[in-house]
């Protein structure tokens, strides 16, 4: 193949997609140009049929650190398993690219995104999801694409497409939107309480600007695109079988076993019921070809179950639990339910339970991040966990999940928008979701657990955070809009639609649509409906705890912050260290600023004290005006010296020490003794002239020494002897 580059604008830069140079083997293979962010993204499918009863589709995010110029730090020095951010740009292109496979399709089928060089402003994340549909569109793999994927901020009131690094963190909005030439399939977002039609704005903005890449991977298609594979469908066996099998179920009682409220009862009812129609057409489990038929039987009957579920849901405005579309589940909450945890809540909406759980720390806490976009860290971690108990199951356990961290996310950037300022609220923070119990939407369960155990631990959050699940049923031009589905509903439903946010707006949102023909007006009454959803949450989470508790939990440990001159940091850091060590054995962490911030983290309020006020005296500065209860330390025939306080002292002169002629120091003063002092000046060199206060404006003053400058010039170095 002869290599071929394709142009397009998008957000006023150049994207190319470059094929047939690089990777010539695979079925698939381009390599994406935007800025000086480069990809090589390819997609290849095995030739035979897979015995998986799913799609066997896997997407890998390869970051390879040479893309930055960096060798990898870790003991061999080579790339590792993927990171966080790596999991969360494979899932955003697997969400894209799943939906359009075939039904039936079933043959194993990869995409490598690898990110050869980043210049760390133009995001690989949707630049990867983009280079998969162009590997895909010109591979032999039969994929209904192609899509297009873009990001957009909000900055300045302004939307803007695939903002760079630098205005992201000055944007309000992060969306992610990917699509077809005629429909959105799939919103990510995390924004700072933006209202819905802003949102939906944005939406609308992301799909007109996708076009251009779309018409780009079309003409690619065309002009180097691959003859698919010819994948035949297996016969349905279970088609014929739904219209008889459905009238048999319906007078068996099927409605009944579908609106039974309690999961694991509503499951046991339906197999009941599947089993005892099974055994009428088939009582004689041992004859030829049985196998087979039980086979299509079963699937029949999952056909017959989701078209009456969905029939209840557009012609009754009937759930399987006996709500109507719009009623959120029974929600019962209790907060400090663990004694020892600095923060904790359990939040229990029908059938799903979380129990959040707030931890504070120090800096010394924080997740280091060394990934493609640089070096950073993360000083607010969130950790969703979904053992297999939570629906009733048993599965091996291992290390989390990629669903584990995509949930995760999603809460994290739904609270992340209320933290305090690290300036005004010093600790770093961890957030520990535990699902106890799943029949639906728990990631928006943890946000709102998440949000109650950090208003427990006196977390001072802007305003509580709520999250709520979505759902559609639509069959022409028939819709309802589900508000809190359940497990069953998102599986059976034509949408997934989890929207989080205060009562001001919306901080966090995750959309993957299933079925076209999804309209902005369509979103609107979404949106509109799970903020319902969102304010009536809100208003049970307010009646058991409206805000943040005023004191932090008696559990938390404390941070006292203090401010120092910089130049004295090394009289607490002390030689080699000492000084900083000999502070921490007395029962505290110090950590220390350049800007000479030093803060103070204790578990024992007495500890933290003490040292703090070790280091205040380590590091306290003399100033003009200032006065002092002195200790004299030496006499000379012109007068005494004084310590004011440890590591500085001052000279009091002889005409200084009486309105009468003084003839001899020791005459009025002696080694040892006290008296109250003032700093009347203090010259280039840091030598501090003293006057007693009582003989103020009684005595003439002695000429000063070249001054410094007044009390009102800021700190100045201590005496050095």
């Amino acid at each position: 193949m002869i290599a071929k580059t394709y142009t397009t604008l998008l957000g006023g830069r150049e994207l190319s997609i470059e094929t047939g140079r690089l990777a010539k083997l695979v079925s698939g293979s381009v390599t994406l140009r935007y800025g000086d962010t480069l990809l090589l993204v390819t997609a290849q499918a095995r030739e035979e049929t897979s015995p998986l009863d799913f799609l066997p589709l896997t997407v890998e995010f390869e970051e390879r650190h040479y893309a930055v110029g960096k060798i990898p730090g870790s003991f061999h020095r080579r790339e590792g398993r993927p990171g966080e951010r790596a999991i969360l740009s494979a899932r955003l292109t697997d969400r894209q690219i799943r939906p359009l496979f075939p039904k039936g399709y079933r043959h194993e089928t990869q995409v490598i995104i690898t990110v050869l060089s980043a210049d760390q402003q133009n995001l690989p994340d949707v630049l990867g999801a983009i280079g998969a549909s162009a590997a895909l569109s010109i591979s032999d793999v039969p994929w209904q694409g192609p899509t297009a994927c873009v990001r957009v901020g909000l900055v300045g009131g302004e939307y803007v497409v695939n903002p760079t690094a630098d205005q992201l963190i000055r944007s309000s909005l992060d969306l992610v939107v990917a699509g077809t030439r005629d429909a959105v399939l799939m919103v990510e977002a995390g924004a700072q309480e933006v209202d819905e039609e802003t949102l939906v704005g944005a939406i609308e903005f992301a799909h007109r600007e996708m076009q251009g890449v779309l018409e780009l991977i079309e003409r690619m298609r065309a002009e180097v695109g691959r003859e698919k594979l010819n994948v035949l469908a297996e016969g349905d066996l279970s088609a014929d079988l739904v219209p008889e099998l459905a009238e048999a179920a319906r007078g068996a009682g099927l409605r009944d076993a579908l609106l039974t409220v309690k999961k694991k009862e509503r499951s046991a009812n339906l197999k009941a019921l599947r089993d005892r129609l099974i055994e009428e057409r088939l009582p004689d489990g041992e004859v030829e070809g049985a196998e087979e038929s039980i086979v299509a039987l079963k699937a029949a009957f999952a056909k017959v179950e989701k078209q009456e579920l969905r029939r209840l849901i557009l012609e009754e405005d009937l759930r399987a639990d006996g709500r109507n579309s719009k009623t959120v589940r029974p929600i019962w909450i209790e907060v400090r339910p663990l004694p020892r945890a600095h923060g904790s809540a359990i939040f229990t909406r029908g059938e799903t339970q979380v129990l959040g759980i707030t931890t504070l720390g120090t800096e010394r806490d924080e997740l280091l991040v060394d990934d493609l976009t640089g070096e950073a860290s993360d000083r607010f971690l969130l950790h969703y966990n979904f053992p297999p108990y939570s629906t009733g199951e048993v599965k091996r356990m291992g290390g989390q999940s990629r669903r584990e961290v995509g949930h995760g996310n999603l809460a994290k950037k739904a609270i992340r928008a209320v933290l305090p300022a690290f300036e005004d609220f010093p600790y770093v923070i961890r957030v520990v979701g535990e699902v106890l119990e799943s029949n639906g939407s728990s990631s928006m369960a943890t946000v709102c657990a998440g949000t109650l155990s950090l208003m427990d631990a006196g977390v001072p959050l802007k305003a509580p955070v709520a999250g709520v699940a979505m759902g559609l049923v639509m069959e022409g031009e028939k819709y309802r809009i589900l508000t809190d589905i359940l497990g069953l509903e998102d599986a059976l439903g034509d949408m997934d639609f989890k929207v989080c946010g205060t009562a001001q707006g919306i901080t966090a949102l995750q959309m993957d649509i299933k079925v076209g023909g999804i309209t902005p007006a369509i979103m609107r009454e979404a949106l509109a409906q799970a903020r319902e959803g969102r304010l009536h949450i809100l208003s049970k989470m307010a009646e058991v705890l409206p805000a943040p508790r005023p004191e932090l939990s008696p559990t938390a440990p404390r941070i006292l912050t203090l401010k120092i001159n910089p130049e004295l940091i090394g009289k607490v850091i002390g030689p080699g260290g000492k000084q900083v060590r000999e502070l921490e054995a007395m029962g505290a962490q110090v950590t220390i600023e350049e800007d000479g911030t030093i803060r103070v983290f204790s578990a024992d309020g007495g500890a933290a004290e003490a040292v703090r006020q070790k280091i205040e005296g380590l590091t306290k500065e003399a100033r003009v005006g200032e006065e002092y209860e002195g200790t004299v330390v030496k006499t000379a025939p012109f007068g005494a010296f004084v310590n004011l306080f440890p590591g500085q002292d001052g000279m009091l002169h002889i005409s200084q020490l009486s309105e009468e002629r003084v003839n001899a120091v020791e005459d009025v003063l002696k080694v040892g003794d006290k008296l109250r002092v003032k700093i009347a000046n203090i010259d280039e060199r840091g030598k501090i002239d003293l006057i007693r206060p009582e003989l103020e404006g009684k005595i003439a003053p002695r000429e000063p020494r070249p001054a410094r400058g007044g009390g009102d010039r800021g700190p100045r170095p201590p005496r050095r002897e």
